[in-house]
């Protein structure tokens, strides 16, 4: 990739403008990323004689957030807070700047007046509008500053929605935009589409007009608004929230901005008689019922009910309604043409419903490609990314048939079904999108502006993606170089050109569980990794890492044998997590998602962990009343006599082992990879990725660098625990849980037999024990609490509900 001279080779420290909901969480994500960021605001006393007050009400307020914006709230105290009065000074030091003030043109002009004579002459300017016209903001700049300024939208929370929206102006550099796309998509994570400089850009206007046809159909057939829900989340393939609990979530006064935005910025749009904010929502915003941040919007919530809006009465009435099970069968139909067809077909008004909303937007996009997108693959990633859809407008109509598909919608666009009588464009109808009958295939996206398919982005950050996904007709992500597969484990190597001698190691369960086989197929990796290869990682194709132990699949030899004919599986267990810590090779786990119980166990005995942000790790057994049975207590121990030892040597080991004792008994999950490395599930050596999509590609170069260092494994060799003494003294604090209520007397026991097990039993304090000392006392509790009537209890109701037990 070629830089300009006037875009900064690094991107050492970001400035962020505004500290609003948006402002205050981007910047967040930087210091989540390990990028030192300066947020600014307006000067406003601090009450203690600074100007930074509403900088660091904004960061404080951070720390209070849900979902939280801070991988671990301490980072929140590495944002550098400023105003735009004393400290503009700051700026000369940053090389991106993020404007994301109020979606007011005039205020931000004003702003990038003030900004401009301050800033570093090689920096990027950005404003992170969702809607406003990028080249109109550009002209508050001076001539020399605009080629170096675009919008880059992030979507909200910027945390977790991967889409960011980069907008170039016709005098945007070329390469500072693939300077800053490298920046956002490997260092921040996120998924960059690149958009037309039009109202709401890309996301924004396929979205809000999707969800303006949800509040049409819905007025129109009369449907309760959970059952709206019902039918536009996870059945649909969208958020589990739906359309109006996603509104609520979003605030509807935001919905309202966009809203107007697509009405009053786009007057000749074919759709335009739908552009304008729905009475029902009119209603809410006039009452200040603005959704969550309010209390009260299209839901409301009463103690532990959920009410939902009755809009003929204006008042919230019970919610609960579902989809028929008529609609909920065909929404479960897997084969995609099967399903679009039976929806198209039905009389059932749930369905009809389904099928107006999909088809407005499979229409509104086919009108509107070529305006605000260079190809169908941007739209598509827009509302995956922006809008947690699991496949876009474009490939939910290439996968039903495109052919069929369209006859449906001019069918109904003639017979005035439709929210436009505007026709689908020439391209969709004729032409070589006809001729294949897809907008995606492996030569690329169809665009209209070229009247061809244009390939993926060639910036050298994608050729990281390993593995990445692809859209409908693309072709598979990965072709693996299989070694061995079986029911259970697929052992593989990367194609040509990745590294051909790094094995890896996949598993074939549900939520990648570990049964009897899947630890089999573990041992037999290394056995292979030893035999012929550098190195072995442990990676799933998909999240998570893994759920933990195979419950279902111990379950027969419990029924006909109980605890004695479970104690040689869970064995087998301890067994393989040691034969990872020992292995001739490194090992290194690539971790995604959840990472639970034995994922967990077996993750913290790999030579390495390389890990995404967005992971979640905990050793949750306690939850079905057993303690981890898979060397999580021996690692625990351990553990915390190394963090002893190079730490604080003279200090008490009972202060490192606490730590992890309360981590064990209370079934601590990491929120994410940063509070995992707090906790002790990862280690500072252990690299977090950012992107997801990166976490492979990391992971083995990781493993073959571990190689060519020489790597050995670790010698076996004793270590102190805590002994008796500590136990005496965490029973103490277990005691005063259980009488304060915070805890059952059958978690007290379980917690008991953590504290002792990660002790070291009843011996002296600090006696050296060996590894399989500490198996011995993990196996010994684990299979004493399995004999338990308790939790054969807890264990039952999991497996029967899901749902833990308490008891």
């Amino acid at each position: 990739m070629q830089t300009s001279q006037s875009a900064p080779l690094f991107i050492r420290r970001v400035a962020v403008c505004g500290a609003g909901v948006m402002g205050a969480q981007i910047a967040a994500h930087c210091v989540n990323a390990g990028v030192p960021v300066v947020l600014f605001d307006l000067a406003k006393d601090d009450g203690q004689g600074g100007k930074n007050g509403i900088v660091q009400r904004a960061i404080a307020q951070l720390k209070k957030l849900n979902p939280a914006p801070l991988g671990v709230n301490a980072l929140a105290d590495l944002i550098t807070p400023a105003n735009y009065d004393e400290d503009l000074a700051l700026l000369a030091d940053c090389d991106v700047v993020i404007e994301a003030i109020a979606e007011r043109l005039d205020w931000k002009r004003d702003l990038y007046h003030k900004l401009a004579p301050a800033l570093n002459p090689r920096a990027i300017v950005a404003s992170n509008t969702s809607g406003l016209s990028i080249t109109a903001l550009s002209e508050a700049l001076p001539e020399t500053l605009r080629h170096r300024f675009c919008g880059v939208h992030f979507f909200n929370p910027p945390r977790y929605m991967p889409l960011v929206e980069l907008i170039p102006t016709a005098a945007t550099e070329p390469a500072l935009l693939d300077h800053l796309e490298t920046f956002l998509v490997s260092q921040l994570g996120k998924g960059v589409v690149r958009a037309k400089d039009t109202p709401n850009f890309i996301g924004n206007r396929i979205g809000v007009f999707g969800i303006l046809s949800v509040f049409h159909h819905t007025q129109a057939l009369g449907l309760p608004y959970e059952l709206v829900d019902d039918l536009t989340g996870t059945r649909l393939g969208r958020a589990k929230s739906g359309t109006y609990r996603t509104a609520d979530v979003v605030g509807l006064d935001t919905l309202a901005h966009v809203i107007d935005t697509m009405k009053n910025q786009l007057p000749d749009d074919p759709f335009r008689a739908h552009f304008g904010v729905p009475p029902v929502l009119a209603a809410l915003i006039e009452k200040g019922a603005l959704g969550q941040k309010t209390k009260a919007g299209f839901f409301k919530k009463e103690g532990k009910q959920i009410l939902r809006l009755d809009p003929q009465a204006g008042e919230y009435v019970p919610s609960g309604e579902k989809a028929d099970d008529e609609v909920k069968d065909i929404l479960k139909e897997r084969d995609p043409a099967k399903r679009l067809q039976a929806l198209h077909d039905s009389t059932h008004p749930q369905a009809q419903f389904v099928w107006a909303v999909l088809r407005d937007t499979f229409h509104y996009s086919a009108v509107h490609l070529g305006d605000i997108a260079d190809s169908a693959r941007e739209l598509d990633q827009a509302m995956k990314w922006g809008f947690g859809h699991a496949q876009g407008p474009f490939e939910i109509w290439q996968a039903a048939g495109w052919r069929q598909v369209a006859e449906w919608i001019q069918a109904d666009i003639a017979a005035g079904k439709t929210l436009s009588d505007a026709p689908l464009p020439a391209w969709a109808t004729s032409g070589a999108v006809w001729d294949k009958q897809a907008v995606h295939t492996p030569e690329g996206s169809y665009s209209p502006a070229a009247n061809a398919y244009v390939p993926r982005s060639a910036l050298p950050v994608y050729q990281r993606q390993i593995g990445a996904p692809r859209l409908v007709g693309e072709g598979p992500a990965l072709a693996p170089n299989v070694v061995h597969e079986d029911d259970a484990v697929m052992c593989w190597t990367l194609p040509a050109p990745h590294p051909q001698d790094v094995l890896l190691v996949s598993f074939k369960t549900k939520m990648h569980t570990l049964s009897p086989d899947v630890v089999r197929g573990v041992v037999r990796a290394v056995d292979l990794a030893e035999q012929g290869y550098k190195a072995l990682v442990v990676a799933q194709l998909d999240d998570p890492f893994s759920a933990g132990a195979d419950l279902k699949a111990m379950l027969p030899a419990f029924m006909s044998g109980g605890v004695k004919a479970v104690e040689p599986i869970q064995k087998e267990m301890q067994d393989m997590v040691m034969r990872l810590r020992y292995a001739q090779v490194p090992v290194v786990a690539a971790v995604a998602g959840l990472a639970l119980g034995g994922g967990c166990e077996l993750s913290v005995h790999c030579a390495r962990r390389v890990a995404h942000l967005e992971s979640y790790i905990g050793l949750v057994e306690v939850g079905i009343g057993l303690v981890p049975g898979a060397g999580g207590i021996t690692y625990s121990a351990r553990r915390a006599a190394e963090i002893q030892a190079q730490s604080a040597p003279d200090a008490p080991l009972l202060a490192y082992v606490k730590e992890f004792v309360l981590a064990v008994a209370t079934a601590r999950v990491s929120k994410s990879a940063l509070e995992a490395r707090q906790i002790g599930f990862l280690r500072d050596s252990d690299p977090i990725v950012m992107n997801r999509h990166e976490l492979l590609y990391v992971a083995v170069r990781e493993a073959a660098n571990l190689a060519e260092q020489g790597y050995r494994a670790p010698l076996a060799a004793r270590f102190p625990v805590a002994g008796r003494d500590a136990i005496a003294t965490l029973k103490a604090q277990l005691v005063n849980m259980r009488v304060g209520g915070y805890i059952s007397d059958y978690d007290f026991h379980i917690a008991e037999q953590v504290a002792t097990a990660i002790c070291g039993g009843d011996v002296d304090p600090g006696s050296l024990v060996d590894e399989a000392w500490m198996l011995r006392l993990e196996r010994e509790a684990f299979l004493a609490l399995l004999a338990n009537p308790k939790t054969q209890e807890r264990i039952a109701g999991l497996l029967q509900t899901g749902k833990p037990v308490r008891n």
